[in-house]
């Protein structure tokens, strides 16, 4: 086998949901799950999958957003996997964290009964501002740290971090999968895991990758989301450059200081998050 050669990638949304989307595939979707939060592989005993469908509309969105929804053992587990950046994405996790949760609950059920809500988000940029691939958040009381309810629970996956540090090697077998991109990443994975699910996760890679039709799904995917990057990178230099001149022309009498917090405000009424703005303007 060549290693250079290209292969599908896990982390389009299209390939992720085949494998993941899919109820031959459960044994695959519960390893999956049992090693990005930590459990027990034997305790995953039920995994109920909606949302499966790839549709050619599906294909034309201009987000990448796949959401997963699986009921894990009376757990609800929520899988998206996003690669391009969106704006004001934490606060769109904490949003569809609250529908899944309140949503589960029924007329004349009692609060008590709302099941557990996990979200996986497994993303291509990075969002926090550390070394480690894996946040965990939950809520915690200010100063005692306890625990408010184990209800939510939100998970971020950056693959962009890693391989940066290394903690959990089934956990990283299955986030290296994601990020392989040639057929040389995909050997070394399959020589070093002790994982059988990985093993044949892989097979259905290499299989997904010599189906013609599925490379051109690939294709068609893959060039919507170049086009939404790059009119999304056209309307951020263009904030920028707009903000930068009229904060220069409003800002010189006013020193350098002022001309930054007229920046920093004309890129926030453009949407931009704070996170988005400290890197663009390296504040």
């Amino acid at each position: 086998m060549n290693r250079d050669e290209k292969i599908v990638k896990l982390k389009l949304d299209v390939i992720f949901k085949r494998v993941f989307g899919n109820d031959n595939n459960k044994n695959i979707i519960a390893a999956f799950v049992s090693a990005l939060l930590e459990i027990p592989r034997d305790s995953i005993k039920a995994v109920m999958i909606n949302n499966v469908e790839v549709t050619p509309e599906y294909l034309d969105q201009k987000f990448s957003r796949l959401d997963l929804k699986l009921d894990v053992d009376g757990r609800i587990v929520n899988v998206e996997i996003q690669v391009n950046r969106e704006p004001d994405f934490k606060e769109r996790t904490l949003f569809y964290w609250s529908k899944i949760y309140s949503d589960e609950l029924k007329s004349g059920e009692e609060y008590g009964d709302l099941k557990q809500t996990i979200c996986i988000n497994i993303i291509n940029f990075d969002l926090f501002d550390c070394a480690d691939y894996h946040s965990h958040f939950k809520i915690l009381e200010n100063e005692r740290h306890e625990v408010l309810t184990d209800k939510l629970s939100i998970h971020f996956f950056e693959l962009r971090k890693v391989g940066r540090t290394r903690k959990n090697k089934p956990m990283e077998d299955w986030l290296n999968l994601i990020n392989a991109e040639t057929e040389g990443e995909l050997m070394d994975i399959q020589q070093t895991t002790t994982i059988p699910e990985v093993k044949d996760t892989i097979v259905m890679i290499r299989q997904m990758s010599s189906d013609e039709k599925i490379r051109q799904e690939v294709y068609y995917r893959e060039k919507r989301l170049h086009d939404e990057a790059t009119a999304l990178g056209g309307a951020r230099r263009e904030g920028i450059a707009e903000g930068m001149e009229k904060g220069m022309k409003k800002g010189m009498a006013k020193g350098r200081e002022e001309e930054r917090k007229l920046l920093i405000e004309k890129l926030r009424q453009k949407g931009f998050t704070e996170d988005q703005i400290k890197d663009l303007i390296d504040e």
